[in-house]
Parts: structure tokens; sequence; C-alpha cells
């Protein structure tokens, strides 16, 4: 597989995360929809889960491209996104709804549209 391949196959992935994250998170309205019942505490660990799998590809990418391409995109803080992977697998706070909430309801559609960006670009250059 070349590297470009492997570059959109990881781009794949984090498209399909963030749709996946937007339906699974469509009916809540806060926070503490989160915490008002079992189904809502296993939405949130499943959604940290998704978060935790898009820094970790984000990371490889920015690995695979020598930091060139996520440069393309300067509006998102692809260290951000990197860092609140660290946290979630690090443990380095308990699953906050609050952030959970505020990733998905907040910052997923300009993730989406780089990611997009990305996928429409020609990478054989990698």
């Amino acid at each position: 597989m070349s590297s470009s391949d492997r570059l959109k196959g990881l781009l794949q992935q984090i498209d399909n995360a963030i749709q996946q994250l937007k339906v699974w998170n469509e009916s809540i309205l806060c926070a503490d929809d989160y915490y008002s019942s079992p189904e809502g505490m296993k939405n949130l660990a499943a959604s940290c889960m998704l978060i935790e799998a898009i820094g970790e590809t984000i990371r490889q990418i920015d690995k695979i491209t020598d930091s060139k391409l996520l440069q393309e995109r300067p509006e998102i803080p692809w260290k951000d996104v990197i860092g609140i992977r660290n946290h979630i697998a690090h443990g380095y706070f308990d699953i906050d709804g609050d952030i959970v909430f505020d990733v998905v309801k907040n910052n997923l559609d300009a993730l989406s549209d780089a990611i997009t960006y990305f996928l429409d670009k020609d990478c054989s250059w990698l």
C-alpha cells in the first residue's frame, strides 16, 4: 500500500468517526444528558473512544506527512485534537461530559470540513 493510499484510509477513518459521533450525539442537548441514564453513560464512554481514535489518527497523519499536511488547515487546533486524545488515553481526567459535549457540538463541523478537504486533495506527493 502506498503512503498516499494509507493517508486516504486514515482520513476516511476519521471522517467515519466524526459522522458516527454526530449520529450518536444527536439527542444530547447538554452535558448532563450523558449522566441521566445508563445509555447516556455508554454514549459518553463510546464518544470518548472515538475522540481518542481521531486524535491518535491525526497524530499518525502528522507523522506520515512530516507535519506538512496539517499546516494547510491552520484554523484547526491540531495540537489540541491530539492533546485531548492524550488526556483520555492516559486518564489525565475522568470522563468529562462537558468536554465531550463541547467537542461534539462545537468542533466536529470544522474538523469534518478539514478532513473532507484533505480527502479531496491529491496526496500523490507523499
